[in-house]
């Protein structure tokens, strides 16, 4: 199994960073890739870096790639994930929006339970986190609405779907993931301590190495 792992936007994107410029979307996503790269290959487990350049790469030049290795592997040993930060707006303010979720295509696909197996991990692995969120939340951090672990249960299973690019012009399983907000002070803290970049990643490994494991009991 090859996990190609997706690093979102560039250095050469607009906007795409905290309101106080601590967190850039790019670089954060990159940290967070290259130590996931890592971590799945001391788990023998063979990952590569989908976008290894710190410039912007076009979407369909992401597929492009992926697919090449769809091609060559067989899209059936080859799964990718998308690794992002969400946003409330794009008003470079500070939002009450947050919490931690997951997308794939419209439909039932493997990508589902890729999907569920991350979900489910960040669900554990974010133990901290979620022990926080309804303190922070009484303090006004986070609306009234905002749950740490974000999820669309409507058709059984924790996901959204949307029809993102990446996610249906892609041969093999492919998820999106939005680890918190960048224009949520308190979530900006998180993702910008240690632990909090070390949860990110080993939750994305974790559910990786379930999926995978699954795939061999069936």
């Amino acid at each position: 199994m090859l996990v190609l792992i997706d690093n979102g936007h560039g250095s050469d994107t607009p906007g795409k960073c905290s309101p106080d410029r601590k967190l850039r979307e790019y670089l954060k996503s990159r940290e967070i890739a290259r130590k996931l790269e890592t971590l799945l290959n001391l788990h023998f487990i063979n990952a590569c870096l989908l976008v290894p350049e710190d410039k912007d790469i076009s979407l369909a030049e992401r597929c492009f790639r992926a697919n090449a290795y769809c091609d060559k592997y067989g899209k059936e040993n080859v799964l990718l994930v998308s690794i992002h930060c969400n946003a409330a707006g794009s008003d470079g303010k500070w939002k009450s929006a947050g919490g931690w979720c997951v997308y794939t295509s419209p439909g039932k696909t493997k990508a589902d339970d890729l999907a569920t197996a991350i979900w489910n991990a960040a669900d554990e692995r974010l133990k901290e986190y979620k022990e926080q969120f309804p303190f922070l939340q009484a303090q006004g951090a986070y609306d009234s609405k905002q749950k740490p672990m974000r999820a669309d249960w409507s058709d059984g299973d924790p996901d959204y779907e949307a029809r993102f690019y990446i996610l249906v012009h892609t041969k093999c399983p492919a998820v999106l993931t939005e680890s918190l907000f960048q224009d949520n002070k308190a979530d900006c803290d998180f993702l910008l301590s240690e632990e909090g970049t070390k949860a990110i990643v080993e939750l994305h490994a974790n559910g990786i190495r379930n999926y995978i494991k699954s795939l061999t009991k069936s």
